[in-house]
């Protein structure tokens, strides 16, 4: 935390912001674990409080204390907006286009695959799992559409992805595939 100036002039935000930054990186690093994300989390902290520290309206000794409450509402804001969007799956990320090129026979099969597995899920199963993994729906939102509640779209879920699981390994797609015949 940096010290008041013995001459009795303010603490530029240079100084205070170099003072204090260790503390909060690690402070939203322990909460979060990710690098990159506490780098971001902590520049958007300083960002925000930078006219309160501008204007005087917090006391030099809770500086620490006043920033990591504002690191802990960009969290809280961050994790909310993740829970609401839910993660984003593309089935590209799994059978990238860009290898399909070198190995367009064998990825194009996989994706066939995929894409007929999930043919053969229900109906309902086979909405929740593309509002859900392949739209980025969160449980709320694919709840709401489909006019059920949170648990049993969580249910749904986890139905479809053990049915997916099993039609995948019942095609060596998953699980390691063996051709004793080589």
């Amino acid at each position: 935390m940096p010290d008041r100036k013995k001459d009795g002039k303010k603490e530029s935000i240079e100084e205070i912001c170099y003072g204090t930054w260790k503390s909060i990186y690690q402070y939203i690093y322990y909460k979060v674990q990710n690098r990159e994300e506490a780098e971001d989390i902590t520049q958007e902290t300083y960002v925000k409080a930078i006219s309160y520290l501008q204007n005087g309206s917090v006391n030099p000794d809770k500086y620490i204390g006043f920033l990591k409450t504002v690191a802990l509402n960009v969290m809280r804001d961050l994790w909310r907006k993740k829970k609401r969007r839910g993660p984003v799956v593309d089935i590209d990320t799994y059978i990238p286009k860009e290898n399909a090129v070198e190995d367009h026979s064998e990825n194009s099969t996989d994706r066939l695959m995929i894409e007929h597995a999930l043919t053969q899920l229900n109906e309902e199963q086979r909405t929740v799992i593309e509002l859900r993994i392949l739209k980025g729906f969160s449980v709320a939102e694919t709840a709401g559409l489909m006019n059920k509640k949170e648990g049993t779209i969580r249910v749904i879920q986890h139905r479809a992805l053990k049915n997916l699981a099993n039609i995948l390994k019942s095609n060596n797609l998953m699980g390691g595939t063996t051709d004793e015949s080589t």
